[in-house]
């Protein structure tokens, strides 16, 4: 049986910068209250924390920062990925050193590759550490799936232990969950399909919802994992009118602004992201008071 890091619901946590760099002050108050709140797993620098805009030494020092913040409390996953396979085995190997209880690992993104490729790219960032590493297939946002038979071929590597599933397709994820059966984890990576996710077999989520709703969206799954399934569908159900509201603009536009109205000073993304449209704030906030 390989680790499973966590089940339940993995926080893909939203990152505050100023203009001279990232706000660990305010940082530290969102990983508190993720804690306090219910979370079982924090995701730093993944897709809603920017790191596509981030330096390298800003990757590291968040990275360090939430393992020290966190302190072992409940698992802290690093987004280390990149179209750079050396780049990628370079920040693998940090986050390990620094004390990462895992890894999430998108798909190379613009110069993507086959799914030859793939398995070549995953398989030696997979030797370089010990750590478990999830996939992350978000083929909206890089351009390339992961197939299910690629998902196959990946879950034979024994620290490759789980995948994000982002594509939206639960044709998909049911092929991916009947291929791969105990060797390879699933969470879904849409807030919107958790549930559906979940009666496939899935363990959790890797939530933007949570950045605002962190017991909500545990509650949610945990209601599903222990038979609560009535209860888990209402949630789900509820939930969509935010959900809807959180990616009515690109992720993590959306959610970046939520957080600055409940109070955190999370700043606006970096360019090329720019600030929520007003008509999109008016949809946050109606949905937000409304939930």
């Amino acid at each position: 049986m390989k680790k499973i890091l966590f089940r339940g619901c993995g926080t893909a946590i939203a990152t505050p910068f100023t203009k001279d760099g990232v706000n660990f002050e305010e940082f530290k108050k969102l990983l508190e209250f993720q804690i306090q709140e219910g979370a079982d797993a924090i995701i730093v620098c993944g897709t809603t924390g920017e790191s596509s805009t981030m330096t390298k030494q800003e990757k590291k020092d968040t990275i360090r920062f939430a393992i020290d913040t966190v302190a072992k409390r409940i698992p802290v996953i690093a987004g280390t990925g990149g179209n750079n396979t050396k780049e990628a085995i370079e920040m693998s190997q940090y986050a390990e050193s620094v004390g990462a209880d895992g890894l999430l690992l998108v798909t190379p993104y613009y110069n993507k590759t086959t799914q030859e490729g793939l398995i070549a790219h995953y398989s030696v960032i997979a030797q370089s550490v010990s750590i478990p590493i999830i996939l992350y297939n978000v083929p909206s946002r890089t351009g390339v799936n992961i197939l299910p038979e690629t998902c196959l071929a990946l879950s034979k590597i024994p620290n490759i232990v789980a995948v994000k599933e982002a594509s939206g397709n639960i044709s998909q994820v049911a092929k991916i969950a009947a291929l791969c059966k105990e060797d390879l984890a699933i969470y879904s990576g849409n807030d919107d399909q958790i549930i559906p996710i979940l009666s496939l077999g899935g363990l959790g989520v890797i939530s933007v919802l949570s950045n605002i709703e962190p017991k909500f969206t545990h509650q949610m799954v945990m209601d599903f994992l222990n038979g609560n399934t009535k209860s888990a569908k209402e949630a789900q159900l509820k939930c969509l009118p935010l959900v809807d509201a959180l990616f009515c603009e690109v992720n993590p536009i959306p959610v970046k602004a939520a957080l600055c109205m409940k109070g955190y000073d999370f700043g606006i993304p970096r360019l090329p992201l720019i600030e929520m449209s007003n008509k999109g704030k008016e949809k946050l906030q109606k949905a937000i008071d409304e939930f």
